[in-house]
């Protein structure tokens, strides 16, 4: 039986993490790694992450590091005879002295098609960017960001309605399956790495908050992998009168053009419910879902029936002051 220390953190790595503890004729999970718990929500609650929730539910013995690289109690766990690491969005870089520590090193569940968006957002720029699809890699892990040898791969489709949420739903299963597949195969020597082609790695660094923000100088498809990218996290947002607006849902209006200016706001109408916004090359959006300042996230109908937050037809959005891609 090979004995696992698996490391991950977010829900993402919670199917993982319970598909090798299921393999029970095969695998031991003798430790998990997670970050440790986070202030959340308003109250600032601390919380424990998704993983360390399940480790506990499967009686595993849990560390959180703040600093992987500097804590003895993970130098002196990885002393015992432990066979792989396994991580899926664990959150730290991991130094050469632990990669190595186990018999068969460390393999890490990376949620793209590497070497194609390499780093912690990979799954946001592959929507942002109109990819149509996606996939999850099982790859040796080095001391280098995503950058060791491909043990194997799947591709996984994006269709038009996907968001970060529903791919990282469909990413984790798409992993957890292919990781049981693999390891079997790594363990009796049976894959022949290979290496990533490094002139063709792009990059997916995390998300910053003016990334966030929508340009409506962007043409409306642009604006919907934008919105769609980041819902339900960290959520696009634009702004009115200076106030954040967080917007949740669009879709472009293709049968429409407009000559107004970007962020203009052209139609607002009750039956049916539209609110639209005129966007980049003429283009046109109907925002479907929003979440006003101060107020709870609601679709458009509830939107303008309470009063359409005083926007009337004419209107604008406060536009962004650069120019903001998703590449």
């Amino acid at each position: 039986m090979k004995r696992i220390v698996f490391m991950g953190t977010p829900a993402f790595s919670v199917n993982i993490l319970d598909a090798l503890v299921a393999q029970d004729d095969q695998y031991e999970v003798v430790a998990v790694v997670t970050q440790p718990d986070r202030p959340v929500g308003r109250k600032r609650k601390l919380t424990p992450s998704p993983v360390k929730e399940a480790a506990l539910k499967h009686d595993i013995p849990v560390y959180q590091p703040e600093k992987i690289g500097r804590d003895q109690e993970i130098k002196d766990l990885l002393a015992e005879d432990i066979d792989l690491i396994v991580t899926a969005a664990f959150g730290q870089f991991l130094p050469t002295s632990i990669l190595e520590a186990p018999k068969y090193g460390a393999v890490n569940v990376h949620a793209s098609l590497l070497p194609k968006y390499r780093g912690g957002a990979p799954v946001h720029y592959a929507i942002w960017n109109g990819d149509k699809e996606t996939g999850v890699t099982i790859m040796r892990m080095v001391k280098k960001m995503d950058a060791g040898d491909i043990l194997t791969q799947v591709v996984v489709p994006i269709e038009s309605d996907d968001t970060v949420a529903t791919m990282f739903d469909k990413l984790s299963v798409a992993g957890t399956d292919l990781l049981i597949e693999t390891l079997p195969k790594l363990f009796a020597g049976e894959i022949e790495p290979q290496a990533q082609v490094e002139e063709e790695a792009t990059f997916s660094p995390n998300i910053t908050s003016q990334q966030e923000q929508i340009d409506w100088r962007k043409e409306a498809q642009q604006i919907d992998n934008q919105v769609r990218a980041f819902n339900a996290w960290p959520v696009a947002h634009t702004k009115v009168d200076g106030q954040r607006w967080k917007i949740w849902q669009v879709a472009p209006v293709k049968e429409e053009s407009t000559d107004e200016k970007p962020g203009t706001i052209i139609k607002i109408q009750k039956k049916p419910a539209q609110l639209w916004v005129a966007t980049g090359n003429k283009t046109v959006l109907a925002i479907e879902q929003l979440q006003p300042a101060g107020k709870k996230k609601m679709d458009v109908a509830a939107f303008i029936n309470g009063g359409a937050g005083n926007l009337a037809v004419g209107d604008s959005f406060d536009q962004v002051e650069d120019d903001i891609d998703g590449e």
